[in-house]
C-alpha cells in the first residue's frame, strides 16, 4: 500500500503559477514519495513466486482536476500516469503475473488531510470513514480491478463516471479546459449529469 499525500504549504495552495516552494514539497511527497516505494521494493516483489499488489493511493482530483490546488492536482495526475505504466510493465513481464498494481482513488473520505484531526472534529454525513473507504478497496482489488474509484456518501460511482466522461470530452469535442466550471458550459454540464443519470434510472 503506497499511500503518501500533502494538500501543499499552510495558505499556499497556490495557483499555476506561484509557490514553488510548495509545488516542490507537494511533488516530493505525493509522486516521488511513490516513486521512492516502487524503487525500493518492486525489484524484489517481481521475483517472488507468491502473489502480490501493488496499491497507489491517486485521487479524483488527479482525473477531474478541479480549480483551487493546481499543484494537488498535477502530483496526483502524475500518480496515475505512474501506476498506469507500472500496470503495464508487470503485465508484460509474464503471461499471467503474479504481482500487479492498482490506482486507489478514494472518495471523501474523513482522515487527517482532510480535518479529523481538528479539536472536536465530526465527520461529515459526506464523507466516507477510513475503514469504508479500504473495505471497498479490498472488495475490488480481490476482483482484479486496477481502478478503483471509491464512492462516498455524497457521490456515486455513476456521478464520477459521468463527470470524468465530460472531462476527457473537453479533449475530444474542443470545450475550453475545464468547462465544467467554465460560465460558458456549467450549466450545459449539470443538464448532462441529469441526463446521464436519468439513462441509469
Amino acid at each position: 500500500m503506497n499511500n503518501a499525500g500533502v494538500s501543499g504549504l499552510p495558505g499556499h495552495k497556490g495557483t499555476s503559477w506561484e509557490g514553488l516552494d510548495s509545488w516542490k514539497i507537494v511533488f516530493d511527497v505525493n509522486l516521488f514519495g511513490m516513486v521512492n516505494v516502487q524503487h525500493t521494493f518492486v525489484p524484489n516483489m517481481i521475483h517472488q513466486e507468491n502473489a502480490g499488489v501493488i496499491i497507489n493511493t491517486g485521487s479524483k482530483q488527479g482525473i477531474t482536476n478541479p480549480p483551487g490546488n493546481a499543484a494537488y492536482n498535477a502530483s496526483k495526475a502524475a500518480v496515475k500516469s505512474l501506476t498506469e505504466g507500472l500496470a503495464h510493465e508487470l503485465r508484460i513481464r509474464r503471461p499471467v503475473p503474479n504481482l500487479t498494481a492498482h490506482l486507489f482513488i478514494p472518495g471523501w473520505t474523513y482522515t487527517g488531510l482532510t480535518g479529523a484531526n481538528e479539536p472536536a472534529a465530526e465527520k461529515p454525513a459526506g464523507a466516507w470513514t477510513a475503514q469504508e473507504t479500504v473495505r471497498y478497496m479490498l472488495e475490488r482489488v480481490r476482483n482484479g480491478d486496477f481502478y478503483i474509484l471509491v464512492p462516498d456518501n455524497e457521490t456515486t460511482n455513476e456521478v464520477d463516471h459521468l463527470r470524468i466522461m465530460w472531462g476527457a470530452g473537453d479533449i475530444a469535442e474542443g470545450r475550453p479546459a475545464l468547462s465544467r466550471w467554465h460560465q460558458t458550459y456549467s450549466a450545459l454540464f449539470e443538464e448532462y449529469i441529469r441526463d446521464g443519470l436519468a439513462q441509469l434510472d
